[in-house]
């Protein structure tokens, strides 16, 4: 994990949401200081949060610690196997 790559997607995803760092934090249960430690790479999110802040930000896991968007060009595959799991 890269905690540059990963805390300027945070910082990208939480302003395309018009999320100040408190209210991301009031939503993750963590210190607004603590957002700001992972935004600025002095830190990195616990893995335990990682699903939670991806899910607040409305990208993947995959894509938060990637730093760029996953496109599935292979939908038609996918929605085959999902009927397994409906």
């Amino acid at each position: 994990m890269n905690q540059y790559v990963t805390g300027s997607m945070i910082k990208e995803l939480r302003e395309k949401k018009q999320l100040t760092q408190a209210e991301l934090a009031e939503k993750l249960y963590v210190s607004d200081k603590t957002v700001s430690k992972w935004e600025n790479g002095k830190g990195y999110p616990d893995i335990s949060l990682l699903e939670s802040i991806a899910k607040v930000l409305d990208v993947s896991v995959t894509e938060l610690l990637s730093g760029r968007a996953v496109s599935n060009i292979n939908v038609s595959a996918n929605m085959m196997r999902s009927k397994f799991y409906v």
